[in-house]
């Protein structure tokens, strides 16, 4: 009986992790990730943005590569219909110094 436990549980966290694992990898940009917007936005839940002062120190103290980043996400017709007000801001900003 213990073997079969074990063996149940062994698919069980093999079939868990292997969802775990295809699920981070569905495609999912980087502007679905609050560590990387929580910068842009007033409050937790990521409904509203920064002042425009405020959001162009966000964008200025990431690297030049998580900028080019974003702007080339917001390229994407989908995801800048997602993100509409994030990507005008970086539109604006121009992704420049």
């Amino acid at each position: 009986m213990n073997i079969k436990m074990l063996t149940i549980g062994s698919i069980a966290l093999a079939m868990m992790t292997g969802a775990a694992l295809a699920g981070s990898n569905t495609g999912t940009s980087a502007l679905d990730d609050p560590a990387k917007m929580s910068p842009f936005f007033t409050d937790a839940g990521m409904k509203t943005m920064k002042s425009d002062a405020d959001f162009k120190t966000a964008w200025m103290a990431m690297s030049e590569e998580d900028r080019a980043g974003m702007m080339k996400e917001c390229g994407d017709e989908a995801i800048a219909k997602q993100h509409d007000n994030f990507c005008k801001m970086t539109k604006q900003l121009g992704g420049a110094n």
